[in-house]
């Protein structure tokens, strides 16, 4: 019952954010970078994915997206997650335009933190990174969400209402499955098919897509790839995640039966 009014309130405080006003700054898009550092990420993965950003936002061909939108700018904040109330803004909002706002940015990221934090909450990471788009001083053409993560969702509240909440918002959400140990087998909460998880349960919005990693090596040409699909000024696909969801198969409640049969042995 508590979870289902925390869910209520949720959808109404998402339901009644603030729109855009005319003295914000008009960017093509506002993307949130929301990137897993739980404690199945090792320190060395962590800083790969760090890394990664770092790199991608220096790229010519980061810059190029940047630059071939309708504004040529975009909004960009840096979040990092794992459990329920663990979110930190790593970077707040920025605006990036060109090769020297994007090293800016680049540069802010720094090193990443030698001690992981507890959980899996794709939940809470949508819900809070939604809130982050009231009142930012930016008018985007478009709302992205950008979650990476490495497992399912396993505390805090069932991740398909959180996600079906953000979509009615208008904000689109994007996956970067980590999928590191094919199999699962590294934690007890890790499932073998991770990218069909957040292609049925995560990800949604008109565009949306996912690209997974399955080698630390993939790591920088990934975030690139998708840094560039999320921010490139071209036609999107329509995905509905919700209608997906209900024909791919995936169960959207793993990671929850995953903790429960632990907790309960």
């Amino acid at each position: 019952m508590a979870s289902f009014l925390c869910l209520l309130a949720i959808l109404a405080a998402l339901a009644s954010a603030s729109p855009a006003r005319a003295a914000d700054d008009a960017v093509d898009v506002e993307l949130v970078l929301a990137v897993d550092v739980s404690r199945s990420m090792d320190v060395g993965e962590r800083e790969l994915q760090r890394q990664g950003y770092r790199a991608a936002l220096r790229h010519p061909d980061v810059i190029g997206a940047i630059r071939s939108g309708l504004h040529g700018r975009i909004a960009l904040t840096y979040v990092e997650w794992s459990g329920p109330g663990s979110e930190s803004v790593v970077v707040p909002w920025r605006l990036v335009e060109d090769e020297a706002s994007a090293a800016g940015f680049a540069s802010a990221i720094g090193p990443a933190d030698p001690s992981g934090r507890f959980g899996t909450s794709i939940s809470s990471i949508l819900i809070f990174a939604a809130t982050l788009f009231e009142n930012n001083g930016f008018a985007g053409e478009r709302l992205v969400i950008d979650v990476s993560g490495d497992g399912p969702n396993n505390s805090g509240l069932p991740v398909e209402p959180a996600r079906d909440a953000v979509l009615a918002r208008g904000i689109v959400v994007n996956g970067l499955p980590i999928v590191l140990r094919p199999g699962g087998g590294f934690s007890r909460f890790d499932i073998a098919d991770l990218d069909l998880y957040y292609r049925d349960c995560v990800v949604g919005g008109p565009g949306a897509f996912t690209i997974t990693v399955t080698s630390t090596d993939e790591f920088e040409t990934a975030i690139r790839r998708k840094l560039i699909q999320e921010i490139a000024a071209t036609k999107p696909r329509l995905m509905l995640a919700a209608a997906d969801a209900a024909t791919g198969g995936s169960d959207c409640m793993i990671g929850e039966r995953l903790r429960q049969n632990w907790m309960g042995r």
